[in-house]
């Protein structure tokens, strides 16, 4: 990231002139050269969702390594409430629940937990249950983490990951409230270093803390969710829950965490798309994820991206550590996934972090196996042709609605 016309007038100037430059050279450009259908980057892609791709990756990956964000996003220093959710502030999580490695990284990193912002979806607006009023038999409360590469986006309604929250409340009876934590974003160079691994592990705590203890819900009705870094952050959570599950008995005094009916760890988790190698271990020549860069939304390296999110502990650590590389390739080193909920993985086809999200599956079904009655604790959905995190936008039908479907039909059988 450069950020060399982050600051005004030549923020303003820079979006005007490449405004201009998109409108009248490069989406003529791109709209030619995707008229023959061989030349689109999938064969099955209409030239519409063509020129969608294309624009959405030339903004998000060209002018906002320039500029920064093009609007102002809250972050975890502003609570921003809406007609359809309600914003709460929720309290640090215990400082004697951060323990282990844990509390190694954080006193490396310098971050401690604190006070962040959190946000109910409802799926009726004129229904909103209190967060403490109890589950419906086979309701699940989803806590979901936007994704954003750990340095952008928002769980906030402003955040374009509302549209996942929105899609589930469409297709999916099981959920009718959401619950998102505004997480720490990370910043390096050229802007001042702040919060870097594990702060954002940190406040996912945090928002765990607060759904099973103020709330009191059950760790069992909890699906916990995230695309892309957020799935990378789901991970880490439920990883860090599994470590230390006899650390959280301060949470049920009376919950005997050898029971698996009454574990602190979640009832199932659901990734989409997820950034499970954030080291430098898929980044090789010729691999599928250099070759099909060029049109998949979320680009390969992501320097700025991993540097600021690894901090003082460097890329060799990103490649060794399964809390931020649970798909790391480095040949010394293999996450274990052992007492890891149901899991259900969804990937697009057409996407980059394709050849680590199939490495995730393949090391999770290894560990998880099956529940000893035919029935896989680890489901794998990938959509034909679909790019990364195509779950948040409407133009990637029919592989949105379809997956959906899946998504609904999974939590149907873990009622």
């Amino acid at each position: 990231m450069v950020l060399g016309y982050r600051h005004q007038p030549w923020k303003g100037l820079y979006l005007c002139y490449d405004f201009l430059g998109t409108l009248f050279v490069r989406v003529p450009l791109w709209f030619l050269f995707s008229i023959p259908r061989s030349w689109r980057p999938r064969f099955s892609w209409s030239i519409k969702q063509t020129l969608l791709v294309q624009i959405f990756r030339h903004v998000v990956v060209d002018v906002m390594d320039q500029t920064g964000p093009i609007f102002p996003v809250p972050d975890h220093r502003v609570l921003k409430d809406g007609p359809a959710v309600n914003g709460v502030w929720i309290d640090p999580v215990p400082d004697d629940l951060i323990v282990g490695r844990l509390r190694t990284w954080a006193f490396v990193a310098s971050v401690s937990p604190i006070r962040v912002p959190g946000y109910w979806y409802f799926k009726n607006n004129d229904h909103k249950p209190m967060p403490t009023d109890p589950v419906s038999p086979g309701e699940k409360i989803l806590y979901t983490f936007h994704g954003g590469s750990y340095i952008s986006e928002s769980s906030s309604p402003s955040g374009i990951s509302t549209n996942i929250v929105r899609g589930l409340f469409q297709h999916v009876d099981k959920v009718t409230r959401v619950f998102a934590v505004e997480y720490r974003l990370s910043t390096t160079a050229p802007l001042e270093p702040a919060n870097p691994f594990p702060a954002a592990l940190i406040d996912a705590l945090t928002g765990y803390y607060y759904l099973v203890h103020t709330c009191g819900i059950s760790p069992n009705d909890v699906l916990i969710s995230g695309d892309s870094a957020g799935g990378n952050l789901a991970l880490a959570l439920t990883r860090y829950l599994v470590d230390y599950s006899h650390t959280f008995q301060s949470l049920y005094p009376s919950l005997d965490h050898r029971s698996p009916s009454h574990s602190i760890i979640p009832g199932s988790l659901l990734l989409l798309s997820p950034w499970c190698d954030i080291g430098l271990s898929h980044d090789v020549p010729r691999s599928t994820a250099l070759l099909v860069a060029d049109f998949d939304p979320e680009p390969q390296g992501m320097d700025y991206a991993k540097q600021a999110y690894v901090g003082p502990f460097g890329m060799g650590a990103a490649d060794m550590n399964e809390y931020i590389s649970p798909s790391s390739r480095h040949p010394y080193f293999s996450a274990s996934f052992k007492h890891f909920p149901k899991t259900l993985i969804v990937a697009g086809g057409a996407e980059n972090l394709l050849p680590q999200i199939k490495l995730l599956r393949d090391r999770m079904i290894r560990d998880i196996g099956n529940d000893g009655e035919g029935d896989g604790k680890v489901v794998y959905y990938e959509a034909e042709d679909a790019c990364h995190d195509f779950l948040l936008f409407a133009w990637t039908e029919p592989a949105r609605s379809d997956t959906w479907q899946v998504i609904a039909r999974w939590l149907e059988a873990e009622s």
